[in-house]
């Protein structure tokens, strides 16, 4: 009866340790988060990997909806509204589906987050289509792989990558209305965002005089503050006045001295030595 009872324990042992075996996942699933903007735009999707198969018109046949990964279905989710293909789409979560092709791809930005096989799709829950070319890449790339790529504050595109094909997902934001109104908002506060508006405008082709008057202001609320000051100098260079860029170039450096900021220091002798030229 014992040795019944030990054999019985022991095969009950071997099956939990069998039960709790962990490896690792064929697909493995990856959520990215990229600042985009004044938001954030989050894409979460599974990897499978080609292991030695033929993929598009085969593994994922032309003509046909696909989930765009493997597993869960694929989403993203925008924090703040974005625009597609000229079609804005307000801040929220949204399954990205695609209908590959031999020259050029659907990609599907859907009211549908759960799909993951055609006969799920329903195109009545399409928030936007857009038609883009396919791209031959000159390496293979083994696992199925999304990025954000160049980024910029009003514009960035979604690569999408596998095998030797790559399409690119253009998505557009509009910054420039919402941070003039921030500055009108905040302008009418005491304290004001005097550098941060300056720098707005001289980053972004405004006018450099309001700028200049902004950056003056700045210096008011804090007089010490060189790299108000080297900011200021770049201002002035940019208005071609050159003599008082290099003024308070020096400004900037004597402060920046005093504070032992090396950074600072070589930045405005940079600017001096362009000046001086």
């Amino acid at each position: 009866m014992k040795k019944v009872l030990f054999t019985s324990l022991a095969a009950l042992c071997l099956f939990v340790a069998e039960a709790q075996l962990k490896t690792p996942a064929p697909s493995p699933s990856q959520t990215i988060k990229q600042d985009f903007g004044l938001g954030s735009i989050e894409l979460s999707y599974s990897r499978p990997s080609m292991k030695g198969r033929k993929i598009f018109g085969d593994l994922v046949p032309f003509g046909n909806v696909w989930r765009t990964g493997a597993n869960s279905a694929t989403t993203l989710s925008f924090s703040e509204e974005v625009t597609i293909a000229g079609k804005k789409i307000p801040a929220g979560k949204y399954g990205l589906l695609s209908i590959p092709d031999k020259n050029n791809w659907t990609l599907i930005i859907s009211k549908q987050t759960d799909v993951t096989s055609p006969a799920a799709y329903k195109q009545e829950n399409d928030v936007v289509r857009v038609e883009v070319n396919s791209m031959k890449m000159d390496e293979k790339m083994e696992s199925f792989t999304m990025q954000f790529a160049n980024v910029k504050p009003t514009s960035c595109e979604l690569h999408i990558m596998w095998e030797n094909t790559a399409v690119a997902l253009p998505i557009s934001t509009d910054v420039e209305t919402k941070v003039m109104a921030q500055i009108d908002q905040l302008m009418n506060k005491d304290n004001r965002p005097y550098f941060n508006a300056a720098m707005y405008y001289m980053d972004n082709g405004k006018d450099l005089n309001q700028a200049l008057g902004w950056f003056d202001k700045a210096i008011e609320q804090n007089p010490a503050a060189f790299w108000v000051h080297h900011q200021r100098a770049n201002c002035l260079a940019k208005l071609g006045k050159k003599t008082e860029a290099k003024a308070a170039a020096e400004k900037s450096k004597e402060l920046a001295a005093a504070a032992k900021n090396d950074d600072y220091v070589k930045l405005n002798d940079k600017l001096l030595a362009e000046l001086n030229k």
